[in-house]
């Protein structure tokens, strides 16, 4: 288990931080964001997810908002499979971040590979860009 770890550890640190990612929909993959801001400052983002969710022993469980450090800045847990709704899209509101960030990267992840999807990079100072849309 331990082995299997350290290598999904591994290989979500090498496409997170070199922008490589696997196509297959073994890997949860972000296929559009939608971010808007709060009068408070805080952030929604409307997430659409794909995968090839296959039941309760492979299926998209999580989904995260990451500045380019790779810092969680907010987190969506998926608590069952979509194996009928694909892709399929969940909110996550009151995230919280900071001024001097300009660029978030949204992520998903699934209960058996790990990361290693493709990610959305969102610019939050544009209105739009590929792959999102940003409302203020």
């Amino acid at each position: 288990m331990m082995k299997y770890w350290l290598m999904t550890f591994l290989f979500s640190s090498m496409a997170y931080s070199t922008g490589n990612f696997s196509e297959s929909l073994d890997y949860a993959q972000v296929t559009y964001v939608k971010a808007s801001q709060s009068l408070n400052g805080s952030w929604c983002f409307d997430t659409q997810v794909r995968h090839n969710d296959e039941g309760w022993q492979h299926y998209a469980d999580a989904w995260q908002v990451v500045n380019q450090q790779g810092d969680v800045l907010g987190e969506r847990t998926l608590f069952h499979p979509h194996d009928n709704e694909q892709p399929f899209t969940r909110r996550l509101c009151d995230v919280k971040i900071p001024a001097n960030v300009t660029k978030v990267t949204v992520r998903a992840k699934c209960n058996l590979h790990g990361f290693g999807g493709q990610g959305i990079v969102v610019d939050i100072s544009s209105s739009k860009g590929d792959g999102y849309s940003i409302s203020k």
